[in-house]
């Protein structure tokens, strides 16, 4: 069975980027490129479902807005 994940990608101030999933707590990796990205995010995907045992609730997707604060 397929389990479909929303990811969510920035780059950070060094230059890595880091992905972040949200419907698994503190699943989250970062790599130097794109593509090393996402192995590296299947392969934690996977190893978040093992520890939590395979339980997750996938939010539907919706969109993705910058918000800009003056602090």
């Amino acid at each position: 069975m397929d389990k479909v994940f929303n990811v969510i990608i920035e780059k950070d101030t060094d230059g890595f980027y880091v992905s972040s999933v949200p419907a698994l707590k503190g699943c989250h990796t970062q790599a130097n490129s794109l593509d090393e990205l996402m192995e590296r995010t299947k392969e934690v995907i996977e190893l978040c479902l093992e520890t939590e045992n395979s339980m997750f609730e996938a939010n539907e997707f919706i969109g993705v807005q910058r918000l800009v604060l003056s602090v």
